[in-house]
């Protein structure tokens, strides 16, 4: 029932701490999306744009996935894009987290920063490349970028990605933006090694006790408030 793992984590840079998805207050904000084109390696002057709302987290992608029924990739099946401003090579990959109606049909990898990026990375056995520490600044992963502050290093990429050609645009967007209860801080998916508690099995021995009748509720609505949760 317990167990021990690494796995995507709400983390608070402040309280340097993981916290549990209760802990976590979303509110709408105003923000970005930025689209941004990888070279395609062996199609000279063919790029796959996709589009993010962190680009400071594009130095630890490690492939760019495209839904198999999307027509418009077929043809690059089995290639490979250089990621812009770290020149290294990843694979392009075949998921169902690439939907061919969102945006360029296209998404950015990286298993290391965002929680659905980490399940396709273990359905492709890619690497988990962290670049951003549990203080919030990017670590010696990310290059030139090392030591900046997360939002810092956003302005430094969107910036050199311009100079270099690899921006297609931006345009305003809507972000579900996570902060710490506790704190007020932005979270920030990290990887983390940390303790888990197995609940189905012992959840559904509480259910059953009370389904049975061997524990009592006073009153008896108190009852279904308890199964709901």
């Amino acid at each position: 029932l317990i167990y021990r793992g690494k796995y995507i984590v709400n983390w608070c840079p402040r309280c340097e701490t993981a916290i549990s998805d209760l802990e976590v207050k979303h509110e709408e904000v105003a923000g970005k999306l930025w689209e941004i084109r990888y070279p395609v390696i062996g199609s000279d002057g063919e790029f796959i744009t996709i589009a993010t709302t962190r680009p400071e987290t594009m130095l630890g992608d490690t492939a760019v996935a495209v839904n198999a029924a999307d027509e418009r990739y077929t043809h690059l099946h089995g290639k490979s894009v250089r990621l812009p401003l770290m020149k290294r090579e990843i694979p392009i990959i075949l998921d169902e987290i690439a939907k061919p109606e969102f945006g360029t049909g296209a998404v950015k990898i990286t298993p290391a920063h965002d929680p659905n990026d980490f399940e396709a990375g273990l359905r492709h056995n890619l690497p988990q490349i962290e670049v951003i520490d549990e203080h919030a600044k990017m670590n010696a992963n990310a290059g030139e970028y090392a030591g900046l502050d997360r939002f810092a290093a956003r302005v430094r990429v969107v910036e050199d990605l311009t100079e270099q050609g690899f921006l297609v645009g931006t345009k305003d967007y809507t972000i579900a933006l996570g902060k710490c209860d506790r704190s007020g801080t932005i979270v920030e998916p990290r990887l983390s090694t940390q303790w888990f508690i197995k609940i189905a099995p012992l959840a559904k021995r509480a259910i059953e006790v009370v389904e049975k009748g061997y524990i009592k509720f006073t009153p008896e609505n108190y009852g279904q408030i308890y199964l709901n949760w």
